[in-house]
């Protein structure tokens, strides 16, 4: 018997989850076919495209691959996998383990982290090992869980032990997300998937795209707006530049006020660094959805002027529009926690002068009330007292250099020795013991990372020359120390743990750091604080 021919390849379809596409002609990446041309929506477009947040992660031909630098034809006779095609029972596995351990918060990321953690175990790796697991993640970012959970549901999938996992509240669950993130939140497998709800996967099929104009200052007016039919014929049209890193360093802006102070603290320029990019549409003569549908940054897009564009451009056009920032729109024009340089006296009062920003003065007031704070004029992107702990959670850390810890709602105390953060919380009734879990660890990562990582480099004129993800300092999992956290069962009402926890585990940071005088701190004493070196 003659052997059986090769089917023959067809390198005008790609196959994705099992069906076949057909290979358009006009060139385009991997993400834009999958997700305009195929209906996927679990590959995720977090850098617009620069193959740097993971966010997009697929399987071309069972390897990992970003698909937002992919060019579609080099897909042509090949098996795309996305997260909707892993086996059920493996897909279903790993959404429920993450669920399980608070390794998802707002799930922008989740589905790429587990499209290649998959791979992983598929090529024989041990994901139970905390240095396979963080290697693996080096090709993505996550903002809200802090890596740990992460690490913790992989270690589930290798062990096999979710059998003993117990039952949950869900709706306690949900009200404790809320809570923690400052906009609703939805918890379950659904989330780890990527079905949370984004704007920019529950618009219309039919809906046009708007996209700001490459050159434009002004994004909250509508004319500054182009149209197209998708993403990617829309951001052709609006002439967009791809963004860079620039190769000169980041600069504190504010010189440290005058006096007689126990402790001085500079901060400079940081991104909030929410995954998902503002995004959101509108059907004609409606109401806007999003860009707060399942999580809001933890206060970056509360002033976002996209829905208010989304409702205008529909009613202008007659149709479904979504309006979408690319990653540099959202650097460019998003609003940023204001910088600072302050200093605290050995009473515990201190001076502050910090970058212009609505009601600073009254936000530190009610938390710091003898603190004198004076507001200058930085050139800069906008600045924003809403995103989580902006000024008060510098301050405040300050403030414990002189031994003294104000009123932040929850009651936390934290240490940092031999490279692990230990933590002791107890934020009120938990509701639910792993979503406050999970967002203790989140706010320990984002007070590490801001302390001993993260920066935006701005021209002197205000210009920003940071505009891609990898290029803010967002510590990576590689970067981050081993958390424990002890969750009280506490006997009042739930309170939210963010600003207290990320004030405690910035004081131990800083403090085994020596207390330098400006944040982020310089690279080779944070490298040393990574190793767990330092005391």
């Amino acid at each position: 018997m003659s052997a059986q021919s090769p089917r023959p390849i067809d390198r005008g379809v790609v196959e994705v989850d099992g069906r076949a596409i057909p290979l358009p002609s006009d060139p385009m990446t991997l993400l834009d076919l999958l997700r305009d041309h195929a209906g996927v929506r679990s590959a995720k477009d977090g850098c617009s495209p620069q193959g740097q947040c993971g966010c997009c992660t697929v399987l071309v031909d069972g390897t990992p691959r970003v698909a937002c630098v992919t060019p579609a034809r080099r897909a042509g006779g090949r098996v795309v996998t996305t997260l909707d095609g892993l086996p059920a029972d493996r897909r279903d596995a790993w959404c429920d383990a993450l669920a399980a351990t608070g390794g998802t918060q707002c799930g922008f990321c989740t589905p790429g982290i587990v499209v290649r953690l998959e791979a992983a175990v598929a090529s024989g790796h041990d994901v139970a090992e905390r240095e396979v697991v963080d290697r693996q993640l080096l090709a993505h970012l996550c903002r809200c869980t802090g890596w740990q959970t992460i690490r913790e549901a992989a270690v589930e999938i290798a062990s096999g032990t979710d059998a003993s996992r117990p039952a949950r509240d869900t709706s306690a669950a949900t009200a404790r997300a809320e809570l923690e993130g400052g906009a609703a939140q939805l918890v379950g497998r659904d989330v780890a998937a990527g079905r949370g709800g984004f704007a920019i996967d529950t618009a219309p099929p039919d809906a046009l795209v708007a996209v700001p104009l490459a050159d434009t200052d002004d994004p909250a007016d509508p004319a500054n707006w182009v149209l197209g039919p998708t993403v990617a014929a829309a951001r052709d049209a609006s002439g967009k530049v791809q963004g860079r890193r620039t190769t000169r360093d980041h600069t504190w802006p504010i010189p440290a006020p005058e006096g007689e102070f126990v402790a001085t603290l500079r901060t400079t320029w940081t991104e909030p660094a929410a995954l998902e990019t503002d995004t959101a549409w509108c059907e004609p003569g409606g109401d806007p959805v999003g860009p707060l549908t399942n999580g809001g940054g933890f206060g970056a897009k509360l002033d976002s002027p996209v829905a208010a564009v989304a409702r205008s451009l529909a009613d202008r056009e007659g149709v479904p529009v979504v309006a979408v920032w690319s990653r540099e729109d959202t650097v460019r024009f998003g609003s940023k926690r204001p910088p600072l340089a302050a200093g605290v006296r050995s009473d515990g009062s201190g001076v502050a002068h910090v970058a212009r920003a609505a009601g600073v003065a009254e936000l530190v007031a009610s938390v710091l009330p003898d603190w004198e704070i004076v507001e200058v004029d930085v050139p800069g992107p906008p600045t924003s007292v809403a995103l989580r702990g902006a000024v008060v959670f510098e301050l405040a850390t300050l403030a414990r250099a002189a031994e003294r810890t104000p009123e932040l709602g929850a009651d936390v105390s934290a240490s940092f020795a031999d490279g692990v953060l230990r933590l002791r919380v107890d934020a009120g009734d938990p509701l639910d013991p792993v979503v406050l879990r999970s967002y203790v660890i989140g706010a320990a990562h984002a007070a590490w990372s801001m302390v001993t990582s993260e920066a935006l480099t701005v021209d002197t004129d205000g210009t920003l020359l940071d505009l891609t993800v990898r290029s803010f300092g967002l510590a990576r999992a590689v970067d981050t120390p081993e958390v424990e956290v002890e969750i009280v069962d506490g006997d009042g009402p739930p309170v939210s743990s963010q600003l207290a926890v990320m004030v405690a585990v910035a004081d131990a940071v800083w403090s085994a750091a020596g207390r330098p005088d400006h944040w982020p701190i310089d690279a080779e004493l944070a490298s040393t604080l990574r190793a767990g070196g330092a005391e």
